[in-house]
């Protein structure tokens, strides 16, 4: 069977019908949203904000130091952070009361030391890589360890910033990067056994992995430290692989894919690529579009809405067409270098230093702020913002601030 314009189908609809993360139109389920592409399908939003910001709805202390983003399921969002020599996982209601807190494993206190990765919530279950290689599974109404596994055990080997990936769930598979020998390894979601052991080793770095699918076939993309790697997930066999970026000190963005291209941007000099990609009858090529300077992306990441790339670029923020690389506008101070998710035709951005967060809309004509807010934290600031149940979040330091952006 042809699959010509595959695409991600992490829609609602498809997570249902695959058994996969049951969530409502307006959760945010793990890292970057429901389709792993850092937007949301909120509609409905204020289009510019006041003086000052959106009105705070409230700011919750306690969940302890780190980059950790959030999950939002139901009206409870959940993130993690390092209290004291542990790794915690919090639970907070719709009101920032912290429901519990629940130990996933012990803190990562090398360089940059904090919490990394954002949880994953599956049905009744939330997944979660640590920075030290732990990774586990906690039922989310008892908070009790399912099950336990060691990346080392797999034969990993983290860079030097430790684990910073959040896991993919795949159908009844969890997709995690040991690095090394192994490379991707699928884990079952029920009992934390393994499943397969990809057959391309690679240098674990901080991407998370996607999957880009249609309705026959599908391949996981994960950025790793020795390139590009896409899998099957049927059997983790390697389909394709780029040496893009390998051997960069620090690959971070996650791979983007939409409208038949998968782009990948790294920072420390290096850009971004993009490739042309087509399926048919289950063999997929990648064709590379074009390479891009004008893109230089940290870890602050990018999203893709009608056939423009929007993201961070050295100390600030660039446009790119998804089909040819041209920019449409690049160099954009707004928030300085940072983060960014889409939501309702809207840029909300988070600045790595400072604290501030700002709205643009997400347009190829130009780059204009429309709103602006600060929030309080001490070091750099490496968690994403979210927009779920029309609420702004930002993560800083050891606090979570919640913001209404609902439009009136």
């Amino acid at each position: 069977m042809a699959c010509r314009g595959a695409h991600i189908l992490w829609s609602v609809l498809g997570l249902a019908a695959c058994g996969a993360l049951a969530v409502r139109g307006d959760d945010w389920p793990g890292w970057r949203g429901p389709a792993r592409s850092g937007k949301s399908a909120e509609t409905g939003l204020l289009k510019t904000w006041p003086v000052g910001g959106p009105a705070l709805l409230w700011k919750a202390s306690g969940i302890g130091k780190g980059f950790s983003s959030v999950a939002v399921v139901k009206g409870t969002v959940y993130t993690t952070g390092d209290v004291g020599g542990d790794l915690k996982i919090s639970a907070l209601d719709d009101t920032g009361r912290i429901l519990w807190q629940q130990i996933q494993g012990p803190a990562f206190t090398a360089s940059h030391g904090g919490a990394r990765s954002t949880p994953v919530v599956d049905g009744n279950r939330i997944y979660l890589v640590g920075g030290s290689g732990r990774v586990t599974c906690h039922d989310a109404a008892t908070q009790q360890l399912v099950w336990e596994r060691e990346l080392k055990s797999l034969g990993g080997a983290p860079g030097g910033w430790g684990y910073s990936e959040s896991a993919l769930i795949v159908d009844d598979k969890v997709i995690v990067t040991p690095g090394g020998s192994t490379g991707i390894v699928a884990l079952d979601k029920r009992t934390g056994q393994d499943i397969w052991r990809g057959d391309a080793p690679c240098k674990a770095h901080y991407s998370s992995a996607i999957v880009i699918r249609d309705q026959a076939h599908a391949l996981i993309v994960q950025g790793t430290g020795s390139g590009l790697l896409a899998l099957d997930p049927k059997d983790g066999r390697r389909v394709w692989s780029s040496d893009f970026s390998a051997g960069n000190t620090a690959n971070c963005p996650d791979p983007a894919y939409a409208d038949g291209y998968l782009f990948w941007a790294n920072g420390y000099g290096k850009g971004g690529i993009c490739f042309k990609v087509e399926c048919r009858e289950g063999a997929w090529t990648f064709t590379e579009a074009w390479r891009t300077s004008d893109m230089i992306c940290h870890h602050g990441g990018y999203v893709i809405d009608k056939g423009y790339i929007y993201g961070n670029h050295n100390a600030g923020w660039s446009c790119l067409d998804l089909k040819t690389g041209q920019p449409a506008w690049k160099n954009q101070k707004g928030v300085g270098k940072g983060s960014i998710c889409f939501a309702d035709g809207l840029l909300f951005l988070f600045g790595e230093n400072g604290g501030k967060a700002g709205l643009a809309a997400a347009s190829p004509e130009a780059f204009a702020m429309s709103g602006e807010v600060t929030v309080q934290g001490a070091g750099p600031s490496w968690a994403h913002p979210v927009v779920a149940g029309g609420r702004l979040y930002l993560r800083y330091d050891d606090s979570l601030y919640c913001f209404d952006v609902k439009g009136r």
